[in-house]
């Protein structure tokens, strides 16, 4: 890492360049225009443009598309992808993408859109089913080039290999993951995020304070996680009331997208914990929207590890556990969002099946203190 991601103020930043692990990020209000530059940059002739019937409606995607045009590049939308994107959906991406010969992809939205084009790439790239990539690092071939540009400040999939495929059917979240998967470039405008409404953003904002707080304190964590860790919660921390108060709060989205990729980026070399290993069976059995079902779950999960790690946490930056508690409640409040797992639909008899999904999640081996299927069914217990 270096240059203006180290050294730089937020407020100093106009338009700038830097490369992390591999991939090229493009940051500053209007950058969306030159997606079409940036393709070209990678010698594509022909994309699959990856996003929702929302950002269409406003007007995003016909913006990339011109983008894409003035460079003369083909382009073929696939607008199928839904909250939580499906085998089904990937699968569907992957015929669009082979029906028009497309020699890259671009994804243009929240983190779903950004993972179903991962998925989308690996299966037309690899073949097979999505299960045959559940893990990391079992593609064998080479991927298409792929720009990744984020429309909400939450997942941070961008700066991430990995993509998060829920199985048609059951509904479990497989993580799939490959070097090969990451965006070459990702393209980071915060002016995509004055469109999104406020239960969009307040989601996706309590989805990115989370990753800086869970990619901090977990067993993997490194000197460079916790670098980016530190300074993602302080964009984030700093900003998110301004950006759920006024979308259009040009200082408060750029450093909500900055402080969100550089959550996701921390993720890719610490990974999470106990309160993402509790809120993906809640998404997979309850249908709780990710956002919330984390923003119910880590103030718990900061409480239980408190024992075991109170200097990771005092190290964030956000004072003790219980000061990062209270803080994380306020935002929870500020942003409209259920406290509680009753107020989310979970009744207690979920809890045993909840808890039995939990600690069969990858994330769950991560967590700073110890947690096995009665830890995590207490967690659940205290939440309710």
């Amino acid at each position: 890492m270096s240059g203006p991601i180290a050294g730089t103020r937020l407020a100093d930043l106009a338009v700038w360049c830097d490369e992390l692990d591999g991939t090229r990020v493009v940051f500053g209000e209007g950058t969306l225009a030159g997606l079409g530059v940036a393709a070209r940059d990678l010698g594509l002739h022909s994309v699959l443009l990856v996003t929702d019937p929302g950002l269409r409606a406003v007007g995003h995607v016909a913006q990339a598309e011109r983008a894409l045009e003035a460079e003369s590049i083909r382009v073929r939308v696939f607008d199928g992808v839904a909250e939580n994107p499906s085998t089904a959906e990937v699968e569907a991406g992957r015929s669009a993408a082979e029906a028009a010969s497309v020699d890259g992809l671009v994804a243009l939205g929240g983190g779903s859109t950004l993972d179903c084009a991962k998925g989308i790439n690996f299966l037309l790239t690899q073949g097979g089913r999505m299960e045959d990539y559940w893990g990391r690092d079992r593609a064998t071939r080479p991927m298409l080039p792929s720009i990744g540009i984020p429309t909400t400040a939450g997942t941070g999939s961008e700066a991430q290999r990995f993509a998060i495929i829920s199985q048609e059917g059951t509904g479990t979240k497989m993580a799939c993951g490959d070097a090969k998967a990451r965006f070459r470039i990702a393209i980071l405008d915060p002016a995509l995020l004055g469109t999104a409404p406020l239960a969009i953003r307040a989601t996706a904002a309590v989805d990115a304070l989370s990753h800086a707080v869970e990619s901090h304190v977990t067993r993997a964590a490194t000197a460079l996680s916790d670098l980016l860790s530190r300074e993602a919660w302080r964009l984030l921390d700093g900003s998110v009331e301004r950006h759920l108060a006024d979308p259009q709060d040009a200082s408060a989205r750029a450093s909500m997208l900055l402080g969100s990729f550089l959550a996701g980026a921390a993720i890719e070399h610490s990974m999470l914990g106990a309160a993402h290993a509790c809120a993906n069976p809640l998404t997979a059995r309850r249908q709780v929207t990710h956002g919330i079902a984390v923003s119910v779950m880590l103030p718990h999960v900061v409480r239980y590890n408190a024992t075991a790690a109170p200097e990771r946490y005092e190290a964030l930056g956000a004072g003790s556990a219980e000061q990062l508690i209270d803080r994380l409640r306020a935002v929870q409040r500020i942003a409209g969002l259920p406290a509680r797992l009753r107020d989310c639909g979970v009744v207690v008899e979920d809890l045993d099946l909840l808890a039995a999904d939990a600690a069969n999640q990858w994330t769950a081996g991560f967590n700073p203190r110890p947690v096995d299927r009665d830890a995590l069914r207490a967690l659940y217990a205290v939440a309710h």
